[in-house]
């Protein structure tokens, strides 16, 4: 009878990014248990649109997160089924005024510096590259590394692929404590169905990372961002590229609890398109917003007219786990000895789910981090540490 070998770290939670953990942690050969309350991509990562973009991203921490991981991405997509739906169509931004294509130059040529790829695309040739945009456009910029992939699916596979590497996967078992030893570090979890016991936890649980981290008696601010996403009929392909405004960015970065929009839109490799984008602090408040799904049919058809008498054959939402200074969480929490946070990435969990996954694996291994994690650092919203 075979024995397994005991286990270096729990992860909690089956959304991408846990199983990103996963397959980097098992893959350097870690011994490691995925548990989730629901089903694989249960959340989050389930109502995601599969974006993969560095062009949203300003210089600093989260791009050269965006940037290792549209490496990591490239590699995951030659080496996972190609049912992933992985695809390197590139982004487009677009200005409908000179103003706003003068921001939009400015923080391109701050990105290039920074190693992004970025072209700028006059009035006159926007519809060389997308031909159904709207005339009267000031002009934009073409991003090559942007991509997307099919959020659950990639979710699933990597996690496959870490079961493969001797992972356990239990999803619809739901973590009900942090079990701590004698000097307060941690020693596993206690679940519905009982304990797994190991030297290190990964709390990857998305949106509900502050309560998981509440278990551990730590304070993570993690809140729920709610967006909305309309999924059209099947189409040929009329949209090249992701294509979003140039007002999509500020209202990413926008710290506002209130309703937000501006269009997001992008074909599918299986013909719905998908139009966003909105952004809202209402708690977790399921209910469906007409008015929201409204204004994003609206943007989208004064960006892209043809889609004026296509039907919008359903929409769906989900919450973004959002952190106050809008970067994740990424680490071992000084607090709890053997505690690691994964959460916090709002809207960019899917995109930077692989480097995630490879900075914990490194983390809980204590091998030297591909990049630098302080500005990630789980305890920054510490009160005790703000005032020293």
């Amino acid at each position: 009878m075979l024995t397994r070998r005991p286990l270096d770290a729990v992860i909690i939670g089956a959304g991408v990014v846990g199983a990103a953990c996963a397959h980097y942690a098992s893959r350097s050969g870690l011994s490691v248990a995925v548990v989730d309350r629901g089903p694989v991509a249960g959340g989050t990562t389930g109502a995601g649109e599969g974006n993969l973009l560095v062009s949203d991203k300003v210089p600093g921490p989260e791009l050269e997160l965006a940037l290792l991981s549209a490496r990591l991405w490239q590699g995951l997509a030659e080496e996972l089924p190609p049912g992933i739906e992985y695809e390197a169509k590139g982004g487009v931004v677009v200005a409908a005024s000179g103003d706003s294509l003068a921001a939009l130059s400015a923080t391109a040529e701050g990105q290039c510096a920074a190693g992004v790829e970025a072209h700028p695309v006059t009035a006159d040739r926007l519809r060389d590259v997308e031909p159904h945009l709207a005339p009267g456009l000031a002009g934009g910029c073409h991003y090559p590394q942007d991509a997307q992939v099919q959020p659950a699916l990639a979710a699933a596979e990597l996690l496959r692929s870490a079961a493969r590497s001797g992972a356990l996967v239990r999803p619809g078992e739901e973590v009900v404590g942090i079990l701590r030893d004698g000097a307060g570090a941690v020693c596993g979890v206690r679940t519905v169905r009982g304990e797994l016991r190991a030297p290190a936890v990964v709390n990857a649980a998305g949106t509900w990372g502050g309560e998981l981290a509440a278990l551990a008696g730590v304070e993570l601010p993690v809140l729920p961002r709610r967006g909305f996403v309309l999924v059209t009929e099947p189409l040929p392909r009329l949209i090249r590229h992701k294509v979003y405004a140039a007002e999509y960015v500020a209202d990413v970065s926008s710290g506002s609890a209130a309703l937000q929009t501006s269009p997001v839109v992008e074909g599918t490799p299986s013909g719905p398109v998908l139009i966003g984008a909105s952004r809202e602090r209402v708690g977790f408040d399921r209910t469906f917003s007409v008015p929201v799904a409204a204004r994003l049919a609206a943007a989208a058809t004064a960006l892209f007219p043809v889609l004026a008498d296509v039907r919008v054959i359903r929409a769906y939402h989900g919450f973004r786990p959002y952190l106050p200074d809008h970067l994740p969480a990424i680490g071992p929490d000084p607090r709890v000895p053997g505690l690691f946070h994964a959460c916090g990435h709002e809207g960019a969990g899917i995109g930077l789910a692989p480097a995630t996954g490879l900075l914990i694996a490194e983390a809980v291994r204590g091998a030297r981090p591909t990049l630098d994690l302080a500005p990630f650092a789980p305890e920054r919203f510490d009160p005790g540490r703000r005032a020293g």
